[in-house]
């Protein structure tokens, strides 16, 4: 058994127990978990004939699931994620904060804490992102998460206007960086 490395010829125990009978391991080399697993065998062998137990798989549903799943489902947010960017929460996560604040009240009904929510939320967005122009506002008036979101194209259009200004700020860096990176000229590598 020791010279198989053929999963269904035993165990992975098996194996390092033919290993160290055959003098193929050293007892200095044997992992970790070999004297805890020869301590407290398992009940059942892990081979991998043996059948997969018939248990349901449960559903786990947080209250919060059907409040994000609804404004999924009817709204769409779209915007722009940055995982490094660990103060802003998501579009989501910031409905589900003011619904789950909106609801503690106990004032609505259900719809209304919803429409609510969602009227809040495009305030806050509105305030976050005060330089948008006012046509782009108005015309995004019959989706309510339209209004402030951050887009992909807006975000590269945003790069792209300060990448300009920082090349008219300093215009004659660009071309020493061009001419001496490395003592080569980029500019006349590719030239015909």
């Amino acid at each position: 058994m020791a010279q198989s490395r053929l999963e269904k010829i035993g165990t992975i125990f098996t194996r390092i127990q033919g290993l160290l009978r055959g003098g193929a391991m050293k007892t200095e080399d044997k992992p970790i978990w070999y004297d805890v697993y020869a301590a407290f065998p398992p009940k059942l062998e892990p081979r991998f004939d043996r059948p997969a137990p018939n248990m349901p798989v449960r559903n786990i549903f947080y209250a919060e699931d059907v409040v994000r799943a609804k404004l999924h489902k009817l709204n769409k947010p779209n915007e722009t994620i940055s995982l490094f960017d660990q103060k802003r929460g998501t579009q989501s996560q910031q409905f589900v904060q003011i619904y789950e604040n909106l609801r503690s009240q106990g004032a609505l009904d259900e719809q209304r804490i919803y429409d609510t929510a969602l009227d809040l939320l495009a305030e806050q967005r509105q305030l976050s992102r005060p330089d948008l122009p006012e046509e782009s506002l108005e015309a995004s008036g019959s989706d309510q998460l339209d209004i402030g979101k951050s887009t992909l194209l807006s975000d590269f259009q945003d790069a792209g206007e300060q990448q300009k200004q920082k090349q008219q700020s300093t215009p004659d860096s660009g071309k020493a960086k061009k001419e001496t990176s490395g003592g080569i000229n980029i500019d006349s590598l590719f030239k015909d």
